[in-house]
Parts: C-alpha cells; structure tokens; sequence
C-alpha cells in the first residue's frame, strides 16, 4: 500500500501552504522569535554574553511552530487523525522544550531597560510570575491534568471531531495544545527559578504517568476495530480511516515518547548532580565542624596544664 493511501497526500504536508495557514500561530511564532533576537542582539552589540546555543534552541522552537502552522499538515489536520497527532505532538512535546531551554525569561530580565515602559514590563513580569495562578499552573499536579484533558479527554469522548468541525476553532486547539505544552513542561525542564519548583520525585512521577497515558490511548487507537472519531471515519482522499488511525495510535507509542525520554534521563542527571553538590557540601561542613572541634579540645588541654608551654598538641583523630 503507498504511503498516500495511509497518509492523505504525505508528501503535501510539508509544503507551504499560507491560505491554510493559523493566523494566530503563526503571529506569534514571528512576534516571539523577533523579540528574542533583537533582546539578544541588544546585549551582544553591549558587550554583554548571551548563549548562542540558547538562541538556537530557541529560533528552531519558533521555526517548528512556524512550520506546523503554515505546511499543508495544518490543512490536513482536519482530515487526517495522523497529521493532526503529529501536529499536537510537536506542539505539545517537541516545541516547549525547545522554547524553555531559550531561558527567555532570564533573556527578558537582562535585555530589557530598567528604566520607562521596560520597568512596568518587568514589574508586570515579576508579578505575574509571583501570583497565586503561576504557583497553580506551576503544581506537580498539572502536568497529569493536561495530558488528560489534551489526549484521552479529546479523543476518547469524540471531542476532538466536534472541536476540528471549522477552521477557527480548530486554530485555536493548535494553540492552545502550544499554551498546555509550555504549561506542562516548565516544570520538568526549566532550569530557572521559579516560585513553586516540583521535587524530583513528583518530576519523575508526572513524567511516568504521562508516557503511561501515551501508550494506553496509542494502544487503543492501534488496536481499535472500527474508527472511533466521527469526523475522520469516512475516506478522506481514498485514505483508509483504520490505517489513519493506527499510523497516529504508533506516533503516540513514538515520536510522543522520545521527549518525554529524553526529560527522564535529564530530570534522574540533575537529580544525582544535586545529590552530589549536597554531599560534597555536607562534607565540607562536617570537616570544618571536626577542625573547629578539634581546636576547641586543644584548647581545653592548654588551660588544664598551667605552667607549661602554650604550644597546642595536634588533635588525636577521633
């Protein structure tokens, strides 16, 4: 069987196509990746330093939304189960920690002015990120919800047919499974601050649970004997709908994973490096506490020998 019969005209989804284009994506991919730029152009042409692998990471975040918003795939969505899980895929596990690993937070605080409109920008800033809904979004908990709500919530109750039913609300899914993935994925990989860190632990468990509910929705989309979507039960294009629907059922079981993977061994990485630091820390302390121990006996033995000489015997070890 050729690769179209499975996958409506595959090879058109990686074309530009703008007439099919989400507005509202695609805007904010070019607004984000010109306010990154001009921010880190500003310090290099200060003299000061900025990552170019933070850049990069970065740019090719907002070349990948760009792309998914703009090429035939976002057309597609509406017809084909598989082009819409790719699409929700890379924007959900594929983008954000892309966008994250940027630092745009830290590139905002060190770019912008301190001074006139750049001031209430920062304050506005620090505010949000110091609110009640930041330490919300920011619970070890929202990960789980989300992909609850994004995976099994949509596609096991035919949301998703009901949602992909007119172009608009279909671009606003997209971007909305862009705002979710951020959401969910600031805490398992920012680096930075942030008001409400989870422990590694609950890292470790949100990142389990969601590769658990990757695969059983995967299994059930593979496994299924009739479509279970209203609006992609029918042939689009001559495409088989069973095919569509296992192609995007192994998608979850793939390329959904590979990210979530990859986090796994980042999270256990700084996990052991902060156990590490610690006990290095924990050992510097203890032997500054053993000197200081030491010192206080030698003096204790200096002023029970009156008379001698005030030369201190090294410690004994203990």
């Amino acid at each position: 069987m050729s690769t179209d019969a499975i996958l409506p005209f595959f090879s058109d989804w990686f074309r530009f196509d703008l007439a099919g284009a989400s507005p509202i994506v695609t805007l904010t991919a070019v607004v984000l990746c010109c306010w990154y730029l001009h921010g880190a152009i500003r310090l290099w042409l200060n003299g000061r330093s900025w990552s170019i692998p933070r850049t990069i990471s970065f740019v090719l975040a907002c070349a990948l939304m760009f792309c998914i918003a703009t090429f035939g795939v976002n057309r597609y969505a509406q017809m084909s189960i598989t082009a819409l899980m790719f699409q929700q895929i890379t924007a959900m596990t594929v983008i954000p920690p892309l966008l994250i690993a940027g630092s745009p937070g830290r590139l905002l605080l060190r770019s912008t002015p301190h001074r006139g409109m750049g001031r209430v920008l920062l304050k506005a800033a620090l505010a949000g990120l110091r609110s009640t809904w930041a330490r919300v979004l920011l619970h070890p908990l929202m990960p789980i919800a989300i992909a609850l709500v994004v995976f099994p919530g949509l596609y096991l109750t035919d949301g998703i047919s009901f949602v992909m039913g007119s172009r608009v609300s279909a671009d606003l899914l997209l971007a909305f499974f862009l705002v979710a993935g951020v959401v969910a994925a600031v805490p398992l990989w920012s680096s930075d601050p942030l008001p409400r860190a989870p422990s590694f632990p609950a890292r470790l468990i949100d990142i389990f649970v969601e590769i658990q509910i990757h695969a059983i929705l995967g299994l059930i989309l593979i496994r299924a004997g009739a479509p279970l979507l209203t609006d992609y039960a029918s042939d689009h294009q001559g495409a088989d709908p069973m095919y569509d629907q296992a192609v995007a059922g192994m998608l979850l079981w793939t390329y959904a994973e590979l990210p979530l993977l990859i986090v796994l061994i980042v999270c256990l990485s700084r996990w052991h490096s902060r156990d590490r630091r610690r006990a290095r820390l924990n050992e510097s302390r203890e032997d500054a506490e053993l000197e200081e121990y030491n010192a206080y006996l030698a003096q204790i033995d200096q002023r029970e020998r009156p008379g001698r000489s005030a030369r201190i015997e090294p410690p004994s070890s203990l």
